[in-house]
């Protein structure tokens, strides 16, 4: 059975369009009730229900479901999305010590960066997901969480800037006011360093915030824990950032997941330190979430020690940077960064 074409992430007016001849206010009717939680044409009381059962035949809201769900005592609820071929996705909502809660989105269907540390870069890659597929996810985190999310982080899994049009369309739809009127400011997409991804996001004037995953300023240990990251050398994503934060003016975020005794050396923080030089950067400090079966060089990888990670925050700190350590939140179901497509 061919599959229906959905609705879910459009605004009225591409609506209008796909619903033709419908007069222009029912598709403003309609998108305003997917955007309010409706998850079927039953659910949108103030259409005729002849009309109803007309849009049921022809269309869906959406064209994902959520096939299974998992709530972590600390707020943290993942879920897994099953797209309308078949394949399988986690999105995730994340709750900070404020209460503030955050979807976690992703952009691909595996992933092919292939990162030492990371389970979903372990995972083969797929495909691109669609706009409407990453627009999806924050309608089913929003409806597991029952109210509204305050923030978007595009941290999920894949690669964001290896699917750049399809995250663009995605982004504008979270920020026009006939989307879902989100501020730029609440939105950052994290990369692992595609140079001409990040100009090409500066040039889109979306006004997001960017963070770089950056696993070492030491460009042979980086392309040893990041082997994709051999074709964006560190001196050509500098410049990239560089020039972002000409476009944007907004501080850019450098995460550095932290591995026992493989990046937390002192000559680590004072290669990080000659990399920040020159940007306006903080350093969030993200001690490694297991995975079993991760290794490097055949060697597993194993979380830093409390010491360990005091010393290297201390080092960076020494030398002028800013530094935030990023609280762990989803581990009890596998939802914490580096952690997505572990089977439950």
């Amino acid at each position: 059975m061919p599959l229906l074409p959905s609705l879910a992430g459009l605004t009225a007016g591409e609506a209008a369009l796909m619903l033709a001849p419908l007069p222009r206010f029912r598709a403003a009717q309609i998108t305003g009730w997917i955007k309010k939680g409706a998850a079927s044409f039953a659910d949108m009381k103030n259409l005729p229900t002849p009309l109803r059962e007309d849009l049921a035949r022809r269309f869906s809201v959406y064209g994902s479901t959520v096939s299974a769900a998992h709530s972590d005592p600390d707020g943290t609820i993942k879920l897994q999305v099953t797209l309308g071929d078949g394949l399988k996705i986690e999105a995730v909502l994340l709750v900070d010590a404020a209460g503030r809660k955050t979807a976690c989105l992703s952009t691909q269907a595996g992933c092919a960066m292939a990162c030492a540390f990371c389970k979903t870069g372990s995972l083969p890659f797929r495909r691109n997901l669609t706009s409407g597929e990453i627009i999806e996810q924050f309608f089913h985190l929003r409806r597991a969480a029952g109210e509204h999310l305050s923030n978007i982080v595009i941290m999920g899994m894949g690669e964001p800037l290896l699917n750049l049009d399809e995250l663009v369309k995605a982004l504008r739809f979270f920020t026009a006011r006939e989307g879902c009127g989100l501020s730029p400011r609440r939105i950052t997409v994290s990369t692992s360093g595609i140079a001409r991804g990040i100009r090409a996001l500066a040039g889109e004037a979306l006004h997001v915030r960017l963070a770089f995953s950056l696993a070492a300023a030491d460009e042979s240990l980086r392309v040893r824990l990041m082997p994709a990251t051999k074709q964006n050398p560190l001196a050509e994503v500098k410049d990239a950032l560089h020039y972002y934060q000409q476009q944007e003016k907004h501080r850019i975020t450098l995460e550095l997941v932290l591995l026992g005794g493989v990046n937390t050396r002192v000559e680590d923080a004072a290669a990080l330190a000659g990399f920040v030089d020159g940007l306006d950067a903080a350093v969030n400090l993200i001690p490694w979430n297991p995975v079993p079966g991760m290794c490097l060089d055949g060697a597993p990888l194993r979380e830093p020690e409390a010491a360990e990670i005091l010393r290297f925050r201390e080092e960076l700190e020494k030398r002028g940077i800013a530094v935030t350590r990023r609280r762990r939140r989803g581990r009890g179901v596998n939802g914490a960064c580096g952690q997505l497509g572990v089977t439950e």
